[in-house]
Formats: C-alpha cells, structure tokens, sequence
C-alpha cells in the first residue's frame, strides 16, 4: 500500500511517500504528483522517503521522470529521508546521481530557495 501526501509551500511542491512505491501502485503517485507537475508547471519538488519501506524500478523510473519534469520547467528535484533500504536501490540505479540528497525537508527548502 502507498500513501501520497502532497504539500505546495514558498514555490516548492513537498511530495511525502509513505509504504511501497512499486508498480501496483504507481499510478496513485503518478495521479497525485506527475500530472499536477505537467499541468502547473512546477518547478521544483522534494521527495521525502523517510516511511517508504520498499521501491521498485518502476517506482524509480516515476521518480526520474519527475526529476526531469522539474528540470524542463528550469527547477531541481530533491529527495530527503533516505533510509538504508531506500539509498541501496537508488544508488544502484544511479537515480541518486541526479537527484540532489539531502537530510531533512528544512534543508531541501533551504537549498531551493537559495539556488
């Protein structure tokens, strides 16, 4: 199961997972995140993983795709909370070689509104 809690605060859409993004349940993010990106033009996002138990590669490929909604629309795609899990299987797909980690939300907010 995948919960999807959305916050838009100061131009930055905080995205907030909680469970198992896989492809069950990929279109529930997809629906809530993907689709407000493409419409509204966002810019940037913070993904928070910290009570994301599991995440499969088309989990993985959702999240690039945002990274790369964001970059279209001249924004940056961060991701915070990464737990132990989390970091091995991105770090094996190499999506945490674009999207910029850091540990907390504050600190994400602070990155974006300085750069």
């Amino acid at each position: 199961m995948l919960t999807v809690g959305t916050e838009f605060r100061k131009g930055i859409l905080f995205v907030r997972l909680k469970g198992d993004l896989n492809k069950e349940n990929v279109d529930k993010l997809n629906k809530r995140v993907t689709s407000v990106v493409k419409d509204s033009g966002i810019r940037n996002i913070v993904f928070n993983f910290s009570n994301l138990k599991s995440i499969d590669i088309k989990g993985i490929n959702t999240i690039l795709y945002n990274y790369e909604l964001c970059r279209n629309n001249k924004g940056r795609s961060l991701m915070c909370g990464n737990n132990d899990n989390i970091r091995k299987k991105l770090k094996k797909t190499r999506l945490i070689n674009y999207i910029y980690e850091t540990p907390d939300e504050l600190s994400a907010m602070k990155i974006l509104n300085l750069g």
